[in-house]
């Protein structure tokens, strides 16, 4: 079955012109088009299914700094902060809290590296707790087992996948802005070397700006025109619990499984950086660039299927703009999950957490990890082509960060002091080796 969503009613009358137009409605892309409604900028938001669709309603909900790479733990602080904002604003319900994520571990070498963050951590005014092996066991009664130590990092949290992005659309609309469902875009149109319009299935909208927030769909949207962007996706899957279960962590990561509590009591139920790479002729273009990341995260991946084919987001094929496109023919992003995979995360969480077994399994389901050859995402307008601003590849990492994103594309696209350095996540990177340059976490 489909992650659960929460589904929303938008008008279906599209704009004949707009200052921006964003492209694709997941966390990004709807936190891109609130901010800059915000600020006073006719939006329009374009979604090619239902808003949050995809892989922001597929994750496990963490908004986290803890264990963050350098470069993206300065807009995970922030986008804490918006998270909460956002709620203050709006009165709008993402689920947001900071109920503190707590890691436990039985390997030394795991442990010695939580606290070489903890000490990088601290040179940028963030703390987190470090638990010694009778703390770790307090912090983890529930599953009666002995560890060696763990984290605590007690400011951050949790949001809701279901109701995040819908509600940011629905504060965009309450803003002024415009969102339009079921809706693709097909294309950009330029004048004089610029962003000219946006070509949609059902028309056209002028604007000068316009922001691919499109997921894994955004690289064969680039190649339409002309741009390279290295991207690939991982399948991962994802298991869902009734409630029943008492007396456990709110979130929780082991090297085994991870649970994440929902707002109706039930639990997420995964296995971190654990996915399947169904192969695409998108992946073999890029393959050499995706030399460095194979190398370090082999372990976790295993080979494929059809999948991608079939869902056709990674072709590198292309098509005029009064034609169908793949977008159209596949609305949602809905793939297979892993049965085997599946079976493991429940075997490992029942083990690990007995109180599970009070529980019932409600779902599961799969979805595509956009990721970059370094894991980092790529945010910035893109060089040769004024006026088109990439949002793209966040790498499993996009929905904690979402605020902070969709506010530093707003202050992009307005000439804003951005909210953290920009430079960092400027998709020119990519045309050097991402060698020694792989996030950590």
């Amino acid at each position: 079955m489909p992650a659960p969503l929460t589904l929303i009613d938008t008008p279906s009358d599209l704009p004949d012109s707009a200052d921006a137009v964003v492209i694709g409605g997941g966390i990004i892309g709807a936190f891109a088009a609130y901010y800059l409604t915000k600020r006073g900028l006719k939006t329009v938001l374009i979604e090619k299914g239902r808003i949050g669709a995809e892989q922001s309603s597929r994750n496990w909900g963490w908004c986290r700094q803890q264990n963050r790479d350098a470069r993206e733990l300065p807009i995970s602080t922030r986008s804490l902060e918006l998270w909460e904002r956002f709620a203050e604003e709006t009165g709008e319900e993402t689920g947001f809290r900071r109920c503190g994520l707590l890691y436990l571990s039985n390997n030394e070498a795991e442990i010695a590296g939580w606290a070489r963050w903890r000490d990088f951590a601290k040179t940028v005014g963030v703390t987190t707790h470090m638990l010694s092996s009778a703390e770790a066991a307090e912090r983890g009664r529930a599953t009666g087992k002995s560890w060696k130590g763990g984290v605590f990092s007690s400011t951050d949290g949790i949001a809701d996948p279901a109701q995040a992005a819908p509600a940011v659309a629905r504060a965009i609309v309450k803003s002024g802005g415009t969102v339009v469902q079921n809706c693709a875009a097909r294309g950009i149109e330029t004048e004089a070397g610029r962003v000219s319009a946006v070509v949609t299935e059902r028309g056209t909208i002028r604007t000068k700006t316009a922001i691919l927030a499109g997921g894994a769909w955004a690289s064969s949207f680039c190649r339409q025109l002309g741009i390279r962007f290295p991207q690939a996706s991982i399948r991962s899957s994802i298991l869902s619990v009734s409630a029943g279960a008492v007396g456990l962590p709110d979130a929780l990561h082991t090297a085994g499984v991870s649970i994440t509590r929902r707002g109706d009591g039930g639990y997420t139920l995964a296995i971190s950086g654990r996915g399947r790479v169904d192969v695409t002729s998108q992946q073999l273009r890029f393959a050499p660039q995706f030399l460095p990341m194979f190398v370090k995260r082999w372990r976790n991946l295993a080979p494929g299927n059809l999948e991608g084919i079939r869902s056709g987001h990674e072709t590198l094929g292309s098509w005029r703009l009064d034609e169908v496109t793949p977008m159209e023919r596949m609305r949602i992003l809905d793939p297979r999950p892993d049965a085997s995979t599946i079976r493991l995360i429940h075997a490992r969480a029942l083990e690990l957490l007995p109180e599970l077994k009070k529980t019932t399994v409600t779902g599961s389901w799969a979805g595509y990890i956009d990721s970059t050859p370094d894991g980092v995402p790529a945010i910035g307008e893109v060089t040769g082509l004024p006026g088109f601003i990439l949002a793209a590849g966040f790498s499993g990492h996009g929905f904690g960060i979402g605020p902070g994103a969709g506010h530093l594309v707003a202050d992009i696209a307005t000439g804003a002091e951005p909210l953290v350095p920009a430079r960092p996540y400027h998709p020119d990177r990519f045309s050097a080796s991402a060698w020694g340059k792989i996030a950590e976490f």
